[in-house]
């Protein structure tokens, strides 16, 4: 099968031309792009989109979800991080969620992805107690079934829920720390097996789904399972996902557990390499973004999360100095409350300009644009297959209609995708060759049968939920002490105010 898009507005992203847009006819064959330039033949099979007056760009790349909080949008307001884990993430009362629940979940994330411009998401999967390989397969199934291009995980922590937050001997209930003390995570072995069956099940299907390993983070996973999936990333050449100081409760975990900051803990395990992406880092300190720098990881920056916790504003500029490899995440679906990209674009391109005086700092469209295409298949070590329109690349790509009110008047093109664009103008979205979005509707899958579907199940769902909800409410005065101690501390770092210095 074979696309042949003329006369179109091309935002290519590759070594060429930059974000310097063009006009010129792109040429799709199978699953990816066979040549890019003037006046193209068309092959005799070929379907002929006339590009006049579209805008034909890379998709856009999540590069750190949580699909599993997509049941819990619009369900939490006003928590910080850690109070709002104990809902979101409880540790008390759960039980398995069913297979069923979970593929239609997926579906509900991959809907709004898809629709609204991401062809390639990145998804860290969390199951409590524990993930099934069967639980993940139907995440997994849901991803293969509606299209999309997908990383995605089995999340692992290995240290009790009092070993990975401090203070917590201190101010939470006697109760409740006897309760937990009983409870034993999956050991290091049984998470790397889990990853090894995982990575033979799942890496590779249709050409789409690959397997990443994520540990959660340095201060919820021994130093043996650190290493032990670092080993596994290396050895499958894929990412190496984890969260390192969203908060500053986090700030203050690696000097309390380990006397030093979670990243130079990293850098001591010897996990600080171009494999390894991280979310968040916000409260890193300068020498943490050298160390981080000099080994080009990749940092997700999921400002709207970020926003939405009160966790504060990460140095995203002093972070791409670095030499940092900078990607945009919409983080979990609860903790945003979409999965929308164009909102995190506009998000990133306005935050940072509270952040300094200095203008010439702040994030310009086409750096955050770069994030969201290049940068993001950077940060999923994929940037050899997508991100970019290239010819041999895989034909990930949005055309967009530019005759639409988001570009009227048009100026420049950057600026209209990041800080006027909703993804209402999209018009096709095209993922390994195939049109999987059309004028509004998924091709693949009945979007109002999935959301029937999963709307009957929603009532028993949020009535077991809502019990875990009051069991885990018991820690909630304790978690906010702790909340409450931590951001009173000085750790030499300022991320929550405005940084009135011209630098």
């Amino acid at each position: 099968m074979s696309i042949l898009i003329r006369n179109a507005t091309i935002l290519a992203m590759d070594s060429t031309h930059g974000s310097t847009p063009f006009t010129g006819d792109l040429l799709i064959e199978g699953d990816s792009i066979r040549e890019v330039g003037d006046h193209l033949l068309a092959p005799p099979d070929a379907t002929v989109i006339d590009g006049t007056g579209k805008l034909v760009m890379p998709g856009l790349i999540n590069s750190h979800l949580h699909s599993g909080e997509a049941l819990f949008k619009g369900r939490y307001d006003n928590l910080p991080l850690e109070l709002w884990m104990l809902y979101s993430y409880p540790v008390l009362g759960t039980s398995s969620v069913d297979e069923r629940i979970i593929y239609l979940r997926s579906m509900l994330v991959a809907i709004e992805a898809l629709k609204t411009g991401t062809t390639c998401i990145t998804d860290d999967l969390f199951e409590s107690p524990a993930q099934t390989l069967g639980q993940l397969n139907a995440a997994v199934e849901a991803y293969d079934d509606i299209g999309i291009r997908a990383t995605v995980s089995g999340h692992m922590i290995d240290k009790p829920y009092l070993d990975t937050i401090p203070f917590s001997r201190e101010f939470l209930p006697a109760s409740c720390q006897a309760q937990l003390d009983n409870m034993a995570p999956p050991s290091a072995d049984e998470f790397v097996d889990f990853a090894k069956a995982a990575y033979q099940e799942f890496h590779g299907r249709s050409g789409r789904i690959r397997f990443m390993v994520a540990p959660s983070a340095p201060q919820r996973c021994s130093d043996t399972l650190l290493q032990a999936a670092d080993e596994l990333a290396r050895q499958w050449q894929v990412p190496f996902h984890t969260h390192i100081v969203e908060t500053k409760v986090q700030g203050c975990t690696g000097p309390a557990l380990y006397g030093k900051t979670l990243v130079q803990h990293m850098y001591d395990l010897g996990i600080l390499h171009s494999g390894v992406t991280i979310a968040h880092s916000v409260w890193v300190t300068d020498r943490d973004i050298e160390l981080m720098g000099n080994a080009g990881v990749s940092v997700v920056h999921n400002v709207i999360s970020n926003q939405k916790l009160g966790a504060g504003i990460a140095p995203v500029r002093k972070l791409l100095d670095a030499g940092v490899n900078l990607a945009l995440g919409t983080d979990g679906i609860c903790s945003n409350d979409s999965a929308r990209m164009f909102d995190v674009m506009k998000a990133a391109g306005l935050l940072h300009n509270v952040s300094t005086p200095n203008y010439e700092r702040w994030l310009n469209a086409s750096e955050v644009i770069h994030a969201a295409t290049v940068g993001g298949a950077r940060s999923a070590l994929i940037d050899n297959i997508t991100g970019s329109l290239e010819v041999g690349k895989r034909a990930d790509l949005l055309i967009l209609d530019m005759q639409s009110v988001n570009f009227m008047p048009l100026n420049d093109i950057r600026n209209h995708l990041v800080y006027c664009e909703n993804g209402s103008s999209i018009e096709k979205v095209i993922v390994n060759g195939e049109i999987v979005v059309d004028n509004g509707k998924l091709t693949r899958i009945d979007e109002a049968a999935i959301l029937a579907e999963l709307r009957a199940l929603m009532p028993a769902f949020l009535a077991y939920h809502t019990t875990v909800e009051q069991e885990n409410a018991a820690l909630a005065e304790g978690i906010a002490a702790i909340h409450r101690h931590c951001n009173q501390m000085d750790i030499g770092i300022h991320r929550l105010g405005t940084d009135t210095a011209w630098n």
